[in-house]
C-alpha cells in the first residue's frame, strides 16, 4: 500500500477498532487513543482515502470502511535503481562514486532498502553466473557471512565482487573461476559494501 510509518500505524489502529466495534472511532476518540490532535487524525483519514485504502460513505469519519487491497499493476512493480560506477570481477579497479545511470527492476522481486547496482568488468565470477558486462544488484551491508558473494572495497580505493570467507586473522576473497586464485587480506584492508542479491544480464555484450 506504500504507506508512511504514521499512516500505517493509524491504518492498523482503524482496522483494530473496526473489528472490535463494527464502526470507526470518532475524531476525539482516535486523537485521545493516539495522543495526537483531531486535526492530525482528520489529515490521516484524508491521506488514506487518497491512497484508496479506506473509503467514507459521507463526510463523517465513523462511516469509514477498509477497501480490499488492490492487486499491483505493472507500473506499481517497477522500481528504479542507481548504477554506481563500475566494479571489477577480475583485477580490482578504482571504485567510482558517481552514478552511471539507472536501471528498472521488478520491485516485487527486489524490495530491499537502498539497493544499488554495479557493473561487472572481468570473468572471475563466471562460474557463479556473473559475467563480464552484467549488472549485479546489491543490498547495502557492512558485514558478510562465509560463502556470500559481496562487493568490497580493498584499501578504501579498489573495488571487487568475490565470495567472502573469514579466517582467524585475515579475510579471503575467492573467485568463481579456476583460472583465478583466492587472495587473502588483513581485516584493515577490506570494507564490505553490499551483498549481491541479483544479476541483470547484459545480452548486448554477447554474440547472438
Amino acid at each position: 500500500m506504500n504507506l508512511t510509518e504514521k499512516q500505517q500505524t493509524f491504518f492498523t489502529y482503524l482496522q483494530k477498532k473496526l473489528t472490535e466495534n463494527g464502526c470507526a472511532p470518532s475524531l476525539r476518540e482516535a486523537a485521545d487513543d493516539l495522543g495526537v490532535s483531531r486535526n492530525a487524525v482528520a489529515q490521516l483519514i484524508g491521506q488514506l482515502e487518497r491512497k484508496k485504502v479506506i473509503e467514507r460513505e459521507g463526510r463523517y469519519s465513523r462511516s469509514i470502511r477498509i477497501l480490499p487491497e488492490r492487486p499491483l499493476g505493472k507500473r506499481d512493480r517497477v522500481r528504479e535503481l542507481p548504477v554506481v560506477g563500475q566494479i571489477t570481477a577480475g583485477l580490482p579497479m578504482y571504485a567510482q562514486q558517481e552514478w552511471d545511470g539507472s536501471v528498472l527492476v521488478d520491485g516485487t522481486m527486489f524490495s530491499g532498502n537502498n539497493l544499488f547496482c554495479l557493473r561487472i568488468r572481468g570473468n572471475s565470477m563466471q562460474d557463479s553466473g556473473i559475467l563480464n558486462g552484467d549488472l549485479v544488484i546489491c543490498e547495502p551491508r557492512q558485514y558478510a557471512e562465509n560463502g556470500e558473494i559481496v562487493a568490497v572495497l580493498i584499501g578504501e580505493e579498489e573495488a571487487t565482487v568475490k565470495r567472502f570467507f573469514l579466517g582467524d586473522n585475515y579475510i579471503e576473497l575467492r573467485p568463481e573461476n579456476k583460472t583465478f586464485e583466492p587472495v587473502r587480506y588483513p581485516f584493515s584492508e577490506i570494507m564490505v559494501q553490499g551483498k549481491v542479491v541479483g544479476v541483470i544480464r547484459d545480452c548486448s555484450s554477447y554474440d547472438s
